[in-house]
């Protein structure tokens, strides 16, 4: 008999993970994107591959390497999906009637969104970058011409400066192969949907006054019937709404968002009519938590309706989870969940819409994910892929157990445990914290966070806690940190380390911190408030909140979390600022940034390095060239790769002397 090994730094080099799960409209079959390390070129790859909703193996239906995000036709006999071609995505058309070579249907400057099919087949709707404010939508912005910013949002964490480039509604007829943007203006626009009637189109857009300021955005439609017609806001203003699709023919759009621009859960929100007066039904408010239509790093699908007609489903957070939950499209009842267990988190939904089955990528403890077929009937689910196993075939992972700590002020902090089972005695622990704030841990392992297996597989134990502003808790839990940042959730971090040192699990003289994002945040505000730590390993982090006004969601972001700004609130700004007390900091820290970060902006890393450095704390900073803020899920693998080595490295070395290098 094998031995099963420990996951290595070369296992995540072949590590093939499923995403973006589309199923035929008679559910017979599935076809997925599929994304594969190619360290030869030192990218991702990513192909399209289709298995039977019957079971038996799947095969690999294009061969990228950027192939992605396919869609089928009403009538399942074609199949539509980007492809890079030169430096955009294009969109390409494959018959699934029989052989032949995919072909290509854009040539835009700027490249082209992910497909939506018009009911009748006849033509496909997406988003598309154009450019506002010249007369040549289709032309390329001087790349030496002076950037002229009159408002924010003049920049995107993955794309740079903007200039003038919006995306835009464009419809394809594939009749005459004409393409024309419908929708036009210094404003943005998300994902399209079709009516049902196949003469209008919603979206969400954020073309309100001041909209760059609120963050606010609305629901809009535009009438494909009238030429030259104007888009048209339905339902109220003011709040933050997106994905939008138009499921049912005789109501309104349904949306995920709010009706303010508060911090706080996303509900599913149903439209009553297409006008501005439209009443809003919240189908959701009463589950109590967050709906996810999903986004990189955060797990979730597109809500959409059964084949019944009566249903809709949709994805919500769960204790750092995300399931999958059916509500009735008149809210006659409250949301039952109808798939994932408390380990388990669902990425991409697609629902057939002539049989009663859904598709979707199910991770759980020992996966990565693979593509779950869904009786929408009965709940039966059936596993069509197994990737892990055949990236992984001699790895055995570490589970991670569930944890719940009591804190000072007399809450609870759940959050998960990842040790071997067989560890005995105190050891070192790894204290690390997610992004967001409003992220959340669960079990499952990804991408981004490899060192957390490689580390308990060296004695290690990894604390992951959903402290309070993490979601799947509940909407007082998810907003408990508004305002407070740091100081609100101190001892949320902190006590249960102790409790962990006070059980024998931990040793106290080899504690580190880490974390990414609003994760990297809190590694330099507990290293300026303690000296527990013998080493920091801090991420994409935010170090001055004052400076973080420069990012691509400043304003907006600070105003809601933080409660603060500059000019009215100083003070309250700086209380929830690392930088505060960085004259305190005595930890041994490595800093790990993209150099293209726009979303925590590489000042803010060379801000905190530059401190440390001037008082001589012991500390590195590692800057990763065109990398942008999810340059750990989706940079480059070498890149990947030695975020994991350096991080640990750098807490083997200041906790047991043992650094790999």
């Amino acid at each position: 008999m094998t031995t099963a090994s420990r996951l290595t730094l070369d296992d995540m080099d072949r590590l093939a993970v499923p995403y973006d799960p589309a199923i035929s409209p008679d559910g017979r079959s599935v076809v997925y994107g599929l994304r594969r390390p190619d360290t030869d070129e030192d990218r991702d790859s990513r192909s399209l591959w289709i298995v039977s909703a019957n079971g038996g193996d799947a095969r690999e239906l294009t061969r990228g390497p950027a192939d992605a995000a396919a869609r089928w036709s009403p009538d399942g006999t074609r199949l539509a999906f980007l492809r890079k071609a030169g430096d955009a995505g294009q969109l390409h058309l494959l018959d699934m009637t029989g052989p032949g070579e995919p072909e290509q249907l854009t040539q835009l400057t700027f490249g082209a969104g992910a497909a939506v099919w018009s009911p009748d087949g006849t033509r496909i709707a997406f988003t598309a970058p154009v450019a506002a404010d010249t007369d040549d939508p289709d032309g390329k912005p001087d790349p030496h011409a002076p950037v002229v910013i009159d408002r924010l949002g003049y920049k995107a964490d993955g794309a740079g400066l903007l200039r003038s480039l919006r995306p835009h509604v464009h419809v394809l007829d594939l009749a005459d192969g004409g393409c024309r943007a419908v929708t036009r203006g210094d404003f943005s626009v998300g994902a399209v949907a079709w009516h049902p009637d196949g003469r209008r189109l919603a979206f969400s857009a954020d073309d309100l006054p001041d909209a760059d300021r609120t963050g606010a955005s609305a629901v809009f439609v535009v009438d494909l019937d009238e030429p030259g017609a104007q888009h048209r806001r339905i339902g109220p203003a003011g709040g933050q709404v997106g994905p939008v699709s138009w499921p049912i023919a005789d109501s309104g759009p349904l949306a995920v968002g709010r009706l303010d621009t508060k911090v706080g859960h996303a509900d599913l929100l149903l439209l009553a009519h297409a006008t501005a007066d439209a009443a809003v039904a919240d189908l959701t408010g009463v589950l109590d938590r967050n709906v996810m239509p999903g986004a990189p790093g955060y797990p979730g699908g597109a809500p959409q309706l059964e084949s019944d007609g009566e249903h809709f489903l949709f994805c919500a957070r769960d204790a750092g989870c995300t399931h999958l939950y059916r509500v009735p499209v008149d809210g006659s009842a409250a949301p039952e969940r109808v798939l994932g267990e408390p380990d388990e988190a669902i990425s991409g939904l697609s629902v057939a819409t002539d049989a009663a089955v859904a598709a979707c990528v199910l991770a759980g403890p020992d996966s990565y994910g693979e593509v779950v077929l869904l009786d929408t009937t009965t709940g039966e689910r059936r596993v069509l892929t197994d990737h892990t196993a055949r990236s992984l075939p001699d790895v055995a992972l570490f589970t991670a157990e569930p944890r719940t700590f009591a804190v000072g002020d007399g809450s609870t902090v759940h959050g998960w445990l990842l040790r071997d089972p067989a560890l005995t005695g105190p050891g070192p622990l790894l204290l690390d914290a997610h992004g967001g704030p409003h992220n959340a841990w669960s079990p499952v392992p990804d991408l981004g966070h490899g060192y957390q297996q490689i580390l308990a597989a060296q004695g290690w134990s990894v604390l992951m806690l959903n402290v309070r502003a993490s979601d799947g808790y509940g909407a007082e839990h998810f907003t408990r940190n508004v305002g407070s940042w740091g100081h609100g959730d101190q001892a949320d971090f902190l006590d249960p380390v102790d409790a962990l040192v006070a059980e024998g699990i931990a040793d106290p003289d080899r504690l580190a911190v880490t974390g990414y994002s609003y994760g990297g945040y809190t590694t330099c505000w507990l290293t300026g408030h303690t000296d527990r730590f013998a080493a920091a390993v801090g991420g994409g982090v935010v170090a001055d909140t004052v400076s973080e006004l420069a990012s691509d969601a400043g304003h907006p972001l600070l105003g809601a979390t933080l409660l603060a700004n500059v000019w009215e609130s100083a003070d309250a700004l700086r209380a929830q600022s690392p930088m505060e007390s960085v004259g305190r900091v005595r930890t041994p820290t490595l800093l790990l940034h993209g150099a293209d970060d726009d979303r925590c902006p590489p000042g803010q890393a060379e801000q905190w390095f530059a401190a440390l450095r001037a008082q001589g704390v012991s500390t590195r900073l590692v800057l990763y060239p065109g990398a942008s803020h999810l340059f750990i899920l989706e940079g480059r693998p070498s890149h990947r790769r030695d975020y994991s080595a350096r991080l640990v490295d750098w807490v083997t070395t200041y906790c047991t002397g043992k650094g790999m290098s």
